[in-house]
């Protein structure tokens, strides 16, 4: 089972380093500037959410073993209903509320790929993913006001 998380940790290392490299225009050059505070504290929740999510997922298959498995990490969120209460809003967020929201309101901004957080989601962690999605979309804003017209005249 080691191979899976490793398999799933290459498809999460690549769909983020496949939203900094179509967005590279937002990080390279003068336009959005240096990383802002805001930014800042986005990557570094993100980072932190995908730090726990990856030691809870570890725990997880070398608990369980060939056993582990989406469909079965799955069915256990649903244990009692506390759990269904989290798994219902965790489930509902990732797979409809934020490909919604990622692809409307990133096409909207600018964002290129903006569908590739949900795919990032899948494999890192729903937390890591909606972090980065709002840094980059900080960033987005900051790159589209210095692109925009000066209004003094």
């Amino acid at each position: 089972m080691t191979t899976s998380l490793v398999f799933y940790g290459l498809l999460g290392i690549a769909s983020t380093v496949a939203a900094f490299a179509v967005n590279r225009r937002l990080f390279s050059g003068a336009q959005a500037g240096p990383v802002s505070l805001l930014e800042g504290v986005y990557y570094a929740v993100g980072v932190c959410s995908l730090l726990l999510g990856w030691y809870f997922n570890v725990r997880y298959v070398h608990l369980y073993g060939h056993r582990a498995s989406y469909v079965n990490y799955t069915k256990m969120l649903f244990s009692n209903w506390a759990a269904d209460s989290a798994a219902q809003d965790y489930t509902i967020v990732n797979l409809v509320l934020l490909p919604l929201w990622t692809i409307t309101d990133g096409r909207r901004r600018g964002l290129r790929w903006a569908w590739i957080f949900f795919v990032m989601s899948l494999f890192t962690s729903l937390a890591f993913s909606v972090a980065f999605f709002l840094a980059f979309m900080e960033r987005q804003r900051r790159y589209n006001r210095s692109l925009a017209p000066s209004s003094t005249a």
